[in-house]
């Protein structure tokens, strides 16, 4: 008899002790769904806001998380569930807008259907501001993504820096040159052999120029098994070159969720630290 309280009473602090660590962490999902003047056509945004925010009068900083190629905005969500432990942790809201199959996150000149850095900067702050308690400004607004998104973050940041007070890259495609036949890139821009001029504006290594080291800070990292490595180690020294700030991290790792589960927590810390700085 006494056995058998005894298993109940083991049985009941386990049935606790899992209910007590589901409720740790209490994000929220959310789909916000925005119209793009610029595409006409209306895009989902998973919106995660973190287990604080329903009982908190407070303004949030926003992190935009950009997925790569041929994901969408659950990407993010799909290949990293931790996702939401981290957006209660670090106490601010993550945003996954949609940014197309292979946008590049560009206002592709030759395709009105793909004006996904209007749509970015344009629509989906916009309507994320007018929905959610946001700190509407550069210094609580960050991005970040992996592959297409590392560029599409840079790339974005880099030109919009009224907008994003704080941008990072991991396994970023920071120069799209090499690539010529991947990705649809040259649908979005046309032949790299008939459109040289449009392909050097628009790859990350070469909108550098725009950084004065006092605008953005900066994180980026790949694996060295990446096949995106060479570019990120070539933005790199080119950020070294030029004096810009910059957390840099490589470290054994390849093109895949492993490698970007493992690399959006220190990103996420280091977004983290920024808000708090302002």
């Amino acid at each position: 008899m006494f056995k058998y309280y005894d298993m109940i009473k083991k049985i009941s602090i386990a049935i606790l002790l899992v209910i007590g660590q589901q409720s740790v962490f209490a994000s929220k999902i959310d789909t916000l769904l925005v119209h793009s003047d610029a595409m006409n056509k209306e895009l989902p945004n998973l919106v995660i806001t973190p287990d604080s925010y329903s009982s908190s009068k407070s303004d949030f900083p926003v992190l935009y998380l950009l997925h790569g190629a041929g994901g969408d905005c659950h990407d993010w969500l799909k290949k990293v569930p931790l996702l939401k432990e981290y957006v209660d942790t670090y106490n601010y809201i993550v945003v996954c807008p949609d940014g197309g199959k292979t946008s590049w996150y560009f206002d592709s000149p030759i395709d009105e259907s793909m004006q996904y850095e209007s749509y970015i900067t344009q629509d989906v702050i916009k309507a994320v501001d007018n929905t959610y308690r946001t700190i509407d400004s550069r210094s609580g607004r960050a991005i970040a993504g992996l592959s297409m998104g590392g560029h599409g973050a840079f790339y974005l940041s880099f030109k919009h820096q009224d907008l994003f007070g704080a941008a990072g890259s991991t396994s970023g495609g920071l120069d799209i040159r090499p690539f010529p036949r991947n990705w649809d890139i040259a649908k979005r821009l046309g032949t790299y052999a008939d459109n040289k001029d449009v392909w050097e504006t628009n790859t990350v290594i070469n909108l550098i120029y725009l950084l004065n080291g006092r605008g953005i800070k900066l994180i980026m990292d790949c694996g060295i098994d990446d096949f995106f490595y060479e570019a990120n180690k070539r933005v790199h020294n080119k950020l070294l070159e030029r004096n810009i700030p910059h957390d840099y991290i490589e470290r054994p790792g390849k093109h895949n969720n492993a490698y970007w589960a493992n690399s959006i927590k220190y990103q996420m810390l280091f977004f983290k630290e920024f808000f708090e700085e302002h």
